[in-house]
């Protein structure tokens, strides 16, 4: 048992807590922006904090380098799909009268075909 081992369990514990109070989050939030910040932030970094301890637990093993690289893909590719999420929830009228200022309103109404 190494020194690290209370640290790893730790960032473990932590990182499952985010997660599952963002799982929550996605089940009690009412619309689709707050259950698209619900899926993203607190979630990808539960999974940073499991990956952290998971690595700091495997610590000189070759399974580190693919843990970094889940750790990278994650945060490349969260951010994107929730972008793309908030258009289409835009673009099908699923955000409510929340926004206070409209900055994607000039680009859907150039993309609609004239009568």
């Amino acid at each position: 048992m190494s020194v690290l081992d209370p640290l790893a369990g730790v960032l473990v514990l932590l990182g499952s807590a985010l997660a599952l109070t963002a799982a929550i989050g996605v089940l009690r939030f009412p619309d689709t922006l707050t259950r698209m910040h619900a899926a993203t932030k607190p979630q990808v970094l539960g999974l940073l904090l499991v990956l952290g301890g998971a690595t700091i637990r495997l610590s000189g093993n070759v399974d580190v380098g693919m843990l970094v690289l889940t750790a990278m893909f994650t945060l490349i590719t969260a951010p994107v799909v929730a972008h793309r999420v908030g258009q289409l929830a835009y673009r099908e009228q699923n955000v409510g009268d929340d926004l206070t200022v409209d900055e994607m309103r000039d680009d859907t109404d150039r993309t609609k075909p004239n009568p």
